[in-house]
């Protein structure tokens, strides 16, 4: 069963999933076996597939490390931290995925919006 760990340990995905706020990221770091990449791959790409369909989605973009790294990063766009909640809480949307996941995944998902830094970056 693929283990779900915190990225942030004073905030869970859990509290994220309670804001109400406009545009979020999804940020996912996803680690698994090195034999199991291609099983990671086929399940990913059949999650995206479900959740591209949904409300509020916008986009996304899965990311390897280089020189045959088996941890990878989803980068996810959403219109809302409840278009997010509401998709990722549907148990139909995502059960032919579910079932791929192999077993040596660890997930590491959190939810983030941009942030303005004065002369460097805006939000």
């Amino acid at each position: 069963m693929p283990e779900f760990r915190e990225l942030d340990t004073h905030v869970t995905l859990a509290d994220q999933l309670d804001e109400g706020g406009g545009p979020v990221i999804l940020v996912n770091v996803l680690s698994v076996a090195p034999e199991d990449v291609d099983q990671l791959l086929l399940a990913w790409s059949t999650d995206a597939a479900a959740l591209k369909n949904q409300p509020g989605f916008i986009s996304t973009q899965l990311y390897r490390g280089i020189d045959g790294s088996s941890t990878f990063l989803n980068h996810a766009v959403w219109e809302s931290t409840r278009h997010y909640r509401t998709a990722r809480l549907d148990g139909t949307v995502r059960a032919a995925a579910r079932e791929l996941y192999p077993s040596s995944l660890t997930a590491t998902p959190h939810l983030f919006r941009a942030q303005a830094v004065p002369g460097i970056c805006v939000a």
